[in-house]
Formats: structure tokens, C-alpha cells, sequence
């Protein structure tokens, strides 16, 4: 089988969104090596200051978002009436599909935040699609353990060693399987892949030795073509993101929250948001 080899590395960038949240962020709206990942923020910060404002009221149409805490809580509302609470650990997904507007608000207790949100694309059948929302809590996560590695699967089946991790999040995995993977200093992990899927990595902690060349955390590792892929942890061990999916290979137009395929249908999202027709 051959083996993918990483073709691009691309770093953070600072950021703040909703009330003046520090996040450090990758955009990858129209890359067709990221695709169906549109967006990946990690919130991270022992300063309350830095993420107390939360994500107020907002809206969003034609994308999902997962999110996923390893420390925290955040507190969920929308407009269809659900609600609920993720803490460290926890995975929190939401289709938007023809729109929704939510409020993602730190917990009270929350002395501390880590975490990460991902924008993932939708087909363009289903971006008009009704709304769905749904809360997975840290001990429904599928975990696995291996010599020197440990990974936890949010959604899709990663084949791990002989027996397969499978992430509770269906819906999401009809998307994009994500997989949180921590190999001990030195350690190796060979993944085997769908050749027609991309294939990215988001280091948060450690290094990772590609070749003798580090990536470090905040970088993200985008692969090209292959069934396997294999990663090496550095001395200090690592901690990354899996993401992969099959690419959508649709046109991608964005404003703000919404996500669409033509600047036209941007245009009709923004007369129904203003003239209040979101649910």
C-alpha cells in the first residue's frame, strides 16, 4: 500500500471571535487537500479573561460544527429549543442545515479552557436541510489504547491496531471522522486509509517528527495521496487532531457564518437572516 507523504504544513493564526474569545485559528474554506474541513479554532487559556464572553447569539446555515473540550465546559442554546452542557472530554456536533442560530457560553465553574471547534461542510443537497444538534459526553467517546499510544474517536472507525476505535457520532461521520491521538515520546502509529479520502493533523501538544523535519504545536499536517500513513512522536511525545472525509469537490462561498456554494445564495441568506425567516 503506499504510503501518504505530508505535502503541506500551515500554521495558526491568533484570532478572537464571538465576545473577544482568544482562539488560534486555520481557515481552510477553498483547500481542496482540506476539504469537506472548512475551519479549525482551538480555544486555549488558563486566563478566564480570555474566553468569559463566550459565543453569544448567532446565526449559521449550510455547515456543521464539532465540538470537542479536553478542558472546561460549554454551555449550548438555539433556536430550536435545545439545549445542553459539555465539559472536559466531551464532543457537542450541530448541523445547521437552513439555519439556526446558537449561543456556545463558558460554565460558571469553568476556570480554565481547552478545546476545539471545527467547521465541516455540507453537500450542497443537504444545506437547506432541517437543523440537528446533539451532545456526546466523555464516557461515550470510543476509546483505545496501544503500546505508547492512546486515542480517543469522536466520529468515523479508525483502524487502530487489529481491532477498529469507532467514534459514537454517526452523523457527523457521513462528513468527517475525527480522531484524538496521543503517541508517548518516540512512539508510532500507522493509520490505514481510504485512498479517495484527505487526510489532516492538528498538533496541540509535543512534536511530531516528520523525517527529521518537527511540527509543532499549532501547525496543521495536510497529506497527499495513499492508503497508509504513518506518524512519529518526537522526544517530548505528541498530541494531535486527526480529521479525514471524502472531499465534497463543491464550490465553496462564505460570509461570516454561512457557508454556501454561489455568492447568490449568500445574498438569500443574508434577506432571510435580516427579515427574521431563520427558525
Amino acid at each position: 500500500m503506499r504510503q501518504r507523504e505530508i505535502t503541506e504544513v500551515r500554521t495558526a493564526q491568533p484570532s478572537r471571535d464571538g465576545d473577544g474569545v482568544a482562539i488560534q485559528r486555520i481557515s481552510g474554506m477553498r483547500h481542496s487537500a482540506m476539504d469537506p474541513i472548512l475551519m479549525i479554532d482551538e480555544l486555549r487559556s488558563e486566563q478566564r479573561e480570555d474566553f468569559a464572553g463566550g459565543f453569544p447569539p448567532h446565526p449559521h446555515r449550510g455547515m456543521q460544527t464539532l465540538t470537542y473540550l479536553k478542558k472546561g465546559g460549554l454551555s449550548h442554546r438555539d433556536s430550536q429549543g435545545n439545549s445542553g452542557e459539555i465539559r472536559g472530554g466531551g464532543a457537542q456536533w450541530m448541523s445547521a442545515g437552513r439555519g439556526i442560530i446558537h449561543s456556545e457560553m463558558p460554565t460558571p465553574e469553568s476556570d480554565g479552557l481547552h478545546g476545539f471547534q471545527l467547521w465541516i461542510n455540507l453537500p450542497a443537497k443537504d444545506k437547506m436541510s432541517a437543523p440537528r444538534y446533539r451532545d456526546v459526553p466523555g464516557d461515550a467517546l470510543a476509546r483505545w489504547r496501544g503500546d505508547g499510544v492512546e486515542a480517543v474517536a469522536v466520529s468515523g472507525v479508525w483502524q487502530l491496531g487489529e481491532n477498529p476505535a469507532a467514534g459514537p457520532l454517526d452523523e457527523l461521520a457521513r462528513q468527517a471522522a475525527v480522531l484524538d491521538l496521543t503517541l508517548a515520546p518516540g512512539a508510532s502509529q500507522q493509520l490505514v486509509l481510504s485512498p479517495t479520502e484527505n487526510l489532516v493533523g492538528y498538533v496541540y501538544e509535543g512534536t511530531l517528527d516528520a523525517r527529521g523535519r518537527e511540527i509543532v504545536p499549532q501547525q496543521l499536517l495536510i497529506t497527499g495521496d495513499g492508503e497508509q500513513f504513518s506518524l512519529h512522536a518526537g522526544d517530548a511525545g505528541v498530541s494531535l487532531l486527526l480529521m479525514r472525509g471524502e472531499p465534497l469537490r463543491e464550490p465553496v462561498a462564505n460570509y461570516g457564518p454561512f457557508v454556501m456554494n454561489t455568492m447568490e445564495e449568500i445574498e438569500s441568506t443574508l434577506r432571510d437572516y435580516q427579515s427574521g425567516q431563520f427558525p
